[in-house]
């Protein structure tokens, strides 16, 4: 039963006649030739400039020293350099000379900008700083101590005393507290005695 169906399938097909493919694409006008071979030359004309740039190797003396002119060099000689390197470092790596391999190591990883060294005594001075704040924040506290009011009376060692035995007398916290069975603690006693005056 399945294969005459299949069978009665590929023939009616194949008596039908295939629809034709419609293409989308647009007819190009005049303007669209002209404009396009242009655009297609800068592109290989980039290139061949790349290629070009890319094949040639930069001239020691304009790598020579990097290490200690990069800091001094303005930033579009820096931008222009590094774009040369980058050039260069497309082709094969075993085609470049030892002093642009050494160059783009010490550009893109070496210590400048952010990665630059602390200079000398930096951390003897931030020490010093340091400490001439905490002073300065200490004597602040006292000074501002001075002027302050006295503790209030519920910071006293009897006041704080009484809380006891009003929290046993309450039964406050009985599980963990100062009412549970067997507790050793201070519970709220926290203050020295209060001065007699």
């Amino acid at each position: 039963m399945f294969a005459p169906s299949i069978s009665r399938a590929v023939a009616r097909s194949s008596a039908m006649p295939m629809p034709a493919i419609r293409s989308y694409r647009t007819i190009s006008s005049p303007m669209t030739c002209v404009n396009a071979r242009p655009q297609a030359e800068k592109k290989s004309i980039a290139a061949q400039q790349t290629r070009a740039a890319s094949e040639h190797a930069i001239a020691n003396p304009t790598l020579a020293g990097i290490e200690k002119r990069w800091e001094a060099l303005p930033p579009q000689e820096q931008a222009d350099l590094w774009m040369q390197l980058r050039d260069r470092m497309k082709v094969d790596w075993h085609q470049m000379t030892l002093q642009e391999k050494k160059a783009a190591y010490w550009i893109a990883f070496g210590p400048h900008g952010p990665r630059s060294q602390p200079p000398k005594g930096e951390n003897l001075r931030i020490f010093f700083k340091v400490a001439q704040l905490c002073v300065v924040s200490v004597g602040l506290f006292y000074f501002i101590h001075l002027f302050a009011k006295p503790l209030p009376k519920t910071m006293s060692k009897e006041w704080q005393e009484a809380t006891n035995e009003y929290a046993l007398r309450e039964k406050i916290n009985p599980i963990y507290g100062v009412s549970s069975q067997g507790y050793e603690g201070k519970g709220f006693v926290q203050s020295p005695p209060a001065d007699k005056s």
